[in-house]
């Protein structure tokens, strides 16, 4: 049993905070793991962003999940409006949690959450600041934890601070049974049976410095190659992308863009073959259900700090002497990303062929990249 800090055996309901999208969420997965292995019978709340609220389902020690758009993560569209802000607090109080803990990336600060849950009357705060910010946190950790880290390292070094511990420092969902079953049914109507193989391409992002823009030739030559199909996810604002998409690759594609969920995402990423992505949530969910994939992540950001840690993975990236950048858009036209269609496709014929799923060749057929 752990040695928890004086105050932290006797939480009964604990607040965990991680406000931002749902790759960052997913990765909260050992760290909560970590509390409820240390405290099986506390009951640990979620407040996510309203966008990340299905992710935060997926997460199994999560008992309840809270969805808030929070002003210290706006980027300039919320409106003036201080009782918003009092409604958060004077829903927090009702709650009556006894600690809450706020995880945040090397370039957020704690301060503004945690002074939130201290007028809610939260009397345990838990968070790495990045300046002094007084007593709105009850807890820091001892030394700040070093740049390079990896996200999960992160938000687990934050509550292993006051005692939490986990033997699972990996990513890990629980696909919905209904999500499994609706994609089951998507992909029947676009004539990929029950089990049967294919790829899965996940070809955006919210951020355009993140996005490598040559997937539609990849994705035709991995179909040549494998003879698999290919099946394109996305939000809804996609469509008329994955339409334009569809006809480029020339065949093989079976279009679920806007036509599912979260879940589904969770549970058609679980079901690939492969996944080809950016680094984006779908890179997350791929690393926690162990799916081999392939990753254009770009030099918006560190691989140590983000990269998956469990699946089989390939990362492709161009060095480039503006890395990291951590830019939403790019100046520089993409050079990090600036990666030919073969060396993408090669990279994800070799992570199929360790699964046994090539195509043999055709009598006379040349292999072409």
């Amino acid at each position: 049993m752990s040695e928890l800090v004086e105050g932290w055996r006797a939480v009964h309901r604990v607040l965990a905070m991680r406000l931002d999208n749902i790759g960052d969420v997913v990765m909260t997965g050992p760290a909560l793991r970590a509390i409820k292995e240390t405290l099986p019978d506390v009951q640990l709340a979620l407040l996510v962003s309203h966008g990340a609220r299905e992710a935060a389902t997926l997460l199994p020690s999560v008992d309840q999940v809270l969805a808030w758009r929070a002003l210290w993560q706006d980027m300039g569209d919320l409106p003036f409006d201080p009782s918003r802000e009092f409604a958060l607090i004077q829903t927090l109080q009702a709650l009556r949690f006894d600690a809450a803990i706020i995880f945040t990336s090397f370039s957020q600060s704690p301060d503004a959450a945690a002074y939130a849950c201290y007028l809610a009357g939260i009397p345990l705060r838990l968070g790495e600041p990045k300046a002094f910010g007084g007593a709105v946190l009850s807890h820091v950790p001892e030394a700040v934890t070093e740049f390079a880290a990896h996200q999960v390292e992160r938000n687990l070094r934050l509550v292993e601070s006051v005692g939490f511990r986990t033997s699972d420092r990996s990513l890990r969902v629980r696909v919905p049974h209904e999500a499994r079953l609706h994609v089951q049914a998507l992909l029947a109507k676009g004539g990929i049976p029950p089990g049967a193989p294919y790829v899965l391409l996940c070809p955006w992002t919210s951020c355009p410095a993140r996005t490598y823009t040559r997937f539609a030739e990849v994705a035709r030559l991995v179909h040549r190659r494998s003879g698999l199909p290919l099946v394109v996810t996305g939000a809804q604002r996609h469509s008329e992308m994955a339409d334009s998409l569809a006809v480029e690759i020339g065949g093989g594609v079976v279009n679920l863009v806007g036509q599912t969920s979260v879940g589904d995402l969770a549970a058609l990423v679980e079901g690939a073959r492969l996944v080809l992505t950016n680094n984006s949530a779908p890179m997350h969910l791929a690393d926690a259900t162990r799916t081999p994939q392939v990753v254009l992540f770009a030099g918006t950001e560190l691989e140590e700090q983000w990269a998956p840690r469990s699946g089989p993975a390939r990362l492709l990236r161009r060095p480039t002497d503006c890395h990291p950048c951590f830019r939403l858009t790019c100046t520089r036209g993409l050079a990090c990303l600036d990666l030919p269609p073969a060396e993408v496709a090669a990279a994800a014929m070799e992570l199929l062929e360790a699964e046994g799923l090539r195509r043999p060749l055709e009598p006379g057929e040349v292999q072409e990249w």
